[in-house]
């Protein structure tokens, strides 16, 4: 059962996050053959005061 955990600073859509978790499963099945229900995605949205980007928090870079 392949799992893919994606990290990504907040903000984004729900439809934006329901098309990640169908395009990654797609690219899983793809690459590795794996049956579709087996894929599991797992998206962690992280405060942009929380993700830093070369020394500087995603806040602070206006993401």
């Amino acid at each position: 059962m392949p799992t893919v955990h994606v990290y990504m600073m907040s903000g984004r859509t729900s439809q934006q996050k329901e098309a990640l978790i169908s395009e990654v499963t797609d690219a899983v099945v793809s690459s590795l053959s794996a049956p579709k229900e087996n894929v599991r995605v797992i998206i962690s949205e992280v405060p942009k005061s929380e993700y830093g980007i070369g020394g500087v928090t995603g806040e602070k870079l206006g993401r």
